[in-house]
Order: structure tokens, then C-alpha cells, then sequence
């Protein structure tokens, strides 16, 4: 099970209406349960950095089934250190992206870009909420 197409357009057009309404730009990342990305935007005058960042904000939350803030605790754990580097270094354990679940089960992860770590949460927690 995993997430839809459809569903990630839903969660990318939710967190930009966040993004506006907090007056950020958005680097916007959605991946699948297996944090592979299904679908991805970038508002005008954001930062590129923000690109790589929501992706693997993004990878974190949907490896772990958690917010990547959460990770972020975490990342110094040996057990944490050894998953990030055999999963291949794609992994940001950073505040600004939380898991999408269905049934309880998760089926991806929304990952934001470009604000305060806060500001990029509160756009993915709107994402996810729209799915």
C-alpha cells in the first residue's frame, strides 16, 4: 500500500496554501512508503538548497514512520548512524517533514523546505492532513 499520485497533488497543494498563508516559498517533497519521490514542487523564490532538504526530510519520516524533528533527537544513536549510511546518505533527520499514514499504516511522507524548521512542519502537517 502505498501513496497515489492523486493523494501527493492533494498533499502538495495543501502545504503551499500553508506556505502562503505564513508567507514562506516551499521546496515540497512527497514520497512513497519506501521514500522514493512521487511527486515534488517548488514555489517561486524558493531556495534551491530547499530541494535536496524536504527530499530527505521526507526519507527520514518515511523510513522511521515518524516525524523527521523526532530523527533529529536520534541521529546521533549508532543504530540511527548505520541505518542513514546504508541506506545510502539520502536521509535528513530534520525538523519539516512528517509520515502520511492510511489505517494506521504509513503509505509515504511529506518533507517542506525553505522556512524555520517550525514553519517547515506546519506546511507538511498540512499536506499530510489533506490526504
Amino acid at each position: 500500500m502505498s501513496i497515489t499520485l492523486e493523494e501527493a497533488d492533494r498533499a502538495l497543494t495543501a502545504a503551499i496554501a500553508k506556505a502562503n498563508e505564513q508567507g514562506t516559498k516551499m521546496n515540497i517533497a512527497v514520497v512513497d512508503a519506501g521514500g522514493r519521490l512521487v511527486a515534488f514542487k517548488r514555489m517561486n523564490g524558493a531556495i534551491w538548497a530547499g530541494v535536496y532538504g524536504s527530499q530527505g526530510k521526507a526519507v527520514t519520516s518515511a523510513a522511521f514512520g515518524r516525524d523527521s524533528g523526532v530523527m533529529q533527537e536520534r541521529a546521533g544513536a549508532p543504530i540511527i548512524q548505520g541505518i542513514m549510511m546504508a541506506e545510502g546518505g539520502h536521509m535528513i533527520p530534520s525538523q519539516g517533514a512528517v509520515p502520511i499514514l492510511r489505517n494506521g499504516v504509513v503509505i509515504g511522507a511529506i518533507g517542506c523546505g525553505g522556512g524555520t524548521g517550525q514553519e517547515d512542519e506546519d506546511c507538511a502537517r498540512a499536506g499530510a492532513a489533506a490526504v
